[in-house]
């Protein structure tokens, strides 16, 4: 599958120099994650620097010794007063209820479950609970489910990605964008990640130096 993706976005000259330049994909997909687990952690670092959400994380987790990751029922058990302690606010104390209370009724499906529906029913699922916007269900279905086809519009580096990729002056709106990469489709959840890799890729060149 991997394959017939770097073979089907190769058709473009940009991407097959890119994808020539970066290499095989990466994509580091966290298969053995449950939803509700990718979706509590992903709350854990919203606005927050990567080492300081992790620290967060391990505080949290050790509360709940006996299991590799919180379970939710426990996690509904918890006072507030100990949520905090570990570093999370209001806001994402009721986050990260709203979704452990959706693991319980089912409104966060497990994996099993979430092979048998389609991204958009997803989508539509998941940003029913508080915190959860249509972004962090589109890394959930790229980096947890492993789901070939999303192009997450709405993110920054994806459409800077772009606009490098094809030296524009300004990035794509995202609806643009999301006509843009239909040719890409049923990959393009690959087409994702070179985009990603080619706005990392100016960040490190130098700036053109001027005359």
């Amino acid at each position: 599958m991997q394959h017939d993706g770097l073979a089907h976005l190769s058709k473009e000259r940009r991407f097959a120099a890119l994808i020539r330049r970066i290499g095989p994909p990466q994509l580091g997909v966290q298969r053995a994650r449950s939803p509700y687990e990718a979706l509590t952690r992903a709350i854990a670092h919203q606005q927050l620097h990567g080492r300081a959400a992790e620290a967060i994380l391990a505080r949290f987790m050790a509360l709940y010794p006996d299991h590799a990751f919180p379970l939710p029922e426990d996690v509904l058990d918890t006072p507030d007063e100990m949520l905090r302690g570990c570093g999370f606010s209001g806001s994402k104390i009721a986050s990260i209820r709203s979704i452990a209370a959706g693991a319980v009724d089912g409104t966060v499906p497990n994996r099993r479950a979430c092979a048998r529906l389609p991204d958009e029913a997803l989508i539509d699922r998941l940003t029913s609970l508080r915190g959860v916007g249509r972004w962090t269900v589109e890394m959930l279905l790229i980096f947890t489910l492993g789901r070939p086809d999303v192009l997450p519009v709405d993110d920054y580096g994806v459409r800077e990605g772009y606009r490098v990729l094809h030296g524009l002056d300004e990035q794509p709106k995202p609806r643009a964008l999301a006509e843009l990469g239909l040719p890409w489709a049923p990959h393009r959840s690959l087409a994702a990640w070179y985009l990603w890799r080619a706005a990392d890729e100016a960040k490190r060149q130098p700036p053109a130096s001027r005359a």
